[in-house]
């Protein structure tokens, strides 16, 4: 662990960490990516054995992953401090951005049209996913009995068993495995179980951003702050799995239950949480504000978050206590090479969403060569990807 004492740190973590909550495209297997680079490659922070196991710790609590991984960043960087800044940074960017774009669009009725600027966002980002993925497998994988394992979650995926189940399974079966087959794997750094919460399917969600034009209908009256607030620290303690998941807790409650929002505000404000950078579950800072206003906003948000705080600051503690038994090293090891096999998995289903012309392979194919082979910053990577993404469409005449 190292000293939380020492001054400047919280200010390390702030600039960092909002750095990447402005430039953090591509969902969660993106952001993690982005850390990856940032925090071990960049700047020796935590090992990569420690960073894969909050990885693999990460998956199995309620969440968004990458902004929880933030926070055990933080936590392990500068203590209780540190988680709060680390989080908050990374958060404060993409929820800002929101609330501008829902006073737009409560001002004027109209979402805004970023698809060119994404086109050459989305190949750059998943070059940096692919070299966090080269770095982390090589870690991961650390004998052929755990190669097989990642195969067989990897084909478990691919046939449509959706991520908690799949790494729960991978972990327990791994542990057993290696447990019995003499594995010892407790001479490495301790971490928690988590790792990018993140699906194919929502990854793809995130990626696939299509601006929506609709008109919207006003600000809804009479919506308590309270049963704001209350409704989004339910979803943020208990939120599992893909995007479609938290699809399905708005609209069951906010549109069929409460009625506080009609089916196209809702598209709406999924749509905006897709196309901006940081966590998805911003979104609940735009339908806060079409609600309520700023402070709407504010509530919402802060409420959908709490819950991570809470679950990581409990969780962190612990993360270092696993490595040392042999049966819980086994399984974070197990655990580990499941979330590695799980970030593969969404890189192949992000390539066939992506990868769909000579344009988006080109940005790809050159942002990997410069993040494999020279080591290029992500945010250069990302901000390149947007201004060729716009200028190819400026080219091409689509905008």
């Amino acid at each position: 662990m190292l000293d939380a004492s020492r001054p400047g740190r919280l200010g390390e973590l702030a600039r960092l960490f909002f750095k990447l909550g402005v430039i953090g495209f591509g969902g969660p297997a993106a952001h993690i990516a982005m850390m990856e680079d940032e925090v071990i490659e960049r700047r020796g922070w935590i090992d990569r054995q420690h960073f894969l196991d909050l990885i693999g710790a990460t998956n199995l609590i309620p969440g968004p992953n990458s902004t929880e991984m933030t926070m055990h960043v933080g936590y392990a960087r500068a203590g209780w401090p540190g988680l709060f800044v680390a989080g908050g940074s990374f958060i404060f960017p993409a929820a800002l951005l929101t609330g501008l774009f829902a006073w737009a669009y409560v001002e004027f009725g109209t979402l805004p049209a970023v698809e060119p600027f994404l086109l050459g966002i989305k190949p750059a980002v998943m070059a940096v996913i692919l070299g966090a993925l080269w770095r982390l497998g090589k870690k991961a994988v650390k004998s052929a009995l755990l190669a097989g394992l990642g195969v067989a979650v990897s084909a478990a995926l691919l046939l449509g068993v959706s991520e908690v189940p799949a790494l729960l399974i991978g972990g327990v079966v791994g542990m057993l495995v290696l447990v019995l087959l003499g594995h010892d794997g407790t001479n490495g750094t301790a971490a928690s179980p988590q790792g990018p919460a993140l699906s194919p399917k929502k990854a793809g969600l995130l990626l696939l951003a299509q601006p929506a034009a609709a008109g919207a209908t006003g600000v809804a009256g009479g919506v308590s702050l309270w049963k704001l607030g209350l409704f989004f620290l339910k979803v943020g303690a208990v939120l599992y799995g893909s995007g479609y998941v938290l699809i399905a807790f708005l609209e069951g409650d906010l549109v069929d239950g409460y009625g506080w929002l009609t089916q196209q505000q809702l598209l709406d404000a999924i749509a905006i949480g897709q196309f901006t950078p940081g966590p998805v579950l911003t979104t609940a800072t735009f339908i806060g504000y079409v609600l309520a206003g700023v402070p709407g906003a504010i509530v919402a948000t802060l409420a959908i978050f709490l819950p991570s705080f809470m679950f990581v600051g409990i969780l962190h503690p612990i993360v270092p206590r696993l490595r040392k038994s042999r049966w819980t090293a086994a399984f974070l090891d197990a655990i580990n090479v499941s979330a590695v096999a799980l970030m593969a998995v969404v890189t192949l289903q992000l390539g066939r969403n992506v990868l769909i012309s000579p344009l988006t392979w080109g940005i790809f194919l050159v942002a990997a060569v410069l993040a494999l082979r020279y080591k290029v910053n992500a945010a250069w990577l990302v901000l390149g990807g947007a201004g060729v993404g716009w200028l190819g469409s400026w080219a091409l005449g689509t905008i």
